[in-house]
């Protein structure tokens, strides 16, 4: 009859290890903290977060359309190549995504910035338009979707420049000291996010006036 082999007992340094570590880290990460070692995590999930604030308000925009395009056409149906302009740009910009994981990949961002460009051209001129028709200025449903994307549009460039302020300091503190040596130690995969390159000059929300509906 075989005897069951009793498991040797841990020994005191064994159990100590842990603990030790533990109370190394307490002590440790004030000074990690006071050092900029959380300096690149932060301002990385900063960014971020600006990031999807900046894809909901173009999401936003672009749920606005279908509705604008349909009462357009209501009154101004052959305002066809226009029309058809705005819902291309639509399409061309939804396909194109870029996720707080992609933020790095130039190509992508700039492809990106590209479509939603030519969607708010194409969503200029058919504004345009407008002013040829004033019994589309006086519908009721159109005052809506006039008043619901002038707000759209503010919050599209508030949501891009709180973007443009979060990537320039989460990409400074990849370059500057100290939390550069963080980067370079610790934070080895993070690397630089795409920004809009458009002037600050440029980026003001577009005029979007309808002019009175008498």
């Amino acid at each position: 009859m075989s005897v069951p082999m009793r498991r040797a007992a841990p020994s005191v340094a064994s159990v100590l290890q842990p603990l030790k570590a533990a109370v190394l880290f307490v002590l440790l990460a004030p000074l990690l903290a006071g050092c900029g070692f959380n300096t690149i995590p932060t301002y990385e999930e900063q960014a971020k977060a600006a990031w999807s604030e900046v894809l909901n308000q173009y999401q936003r925009r672009a749920d606005l359309i279908p509705n604008l395009v349909e009462t357009v056409k209501g009154f101004a149906a052959q305002e066809r190549e226009v029309l058809a302009a705005v819902v291309e740009a639509r399409a061309a910009a939804t396909q194109v995504e870029v996720s707080a994981e992609t933020l790095t990949d130039p190509d992508a961002f700039a492809a990106f910035q590209a479509r939603q460009a030519e969607l708010g051209g194409a969503l200029a001129r058919l504004l345009a338009v407008v002013e040829n028709y004033p019994e589309l200025k006086s519908s009721q449903n159109f005052l809506a979707l006039q008043a619901q994307i002038e707000g759209t549009e503010n919050r599209i460039a508030v949501a891009r420049r709180d973007y443009i302020e979060a990537v320039r300091r989460y990409n400074t503190a990849l370059r500057t000291l100290p939390s550069m040596l963080w980067a370079r130690l610790w934070f080895t995969d993070n690397r630089p996010y795409q920004n809009f390159t458009i002037e600050e000059d440029k980026m003001d929300a577009p005029k979007v006036d309808f002019g009175s509906a008498g």
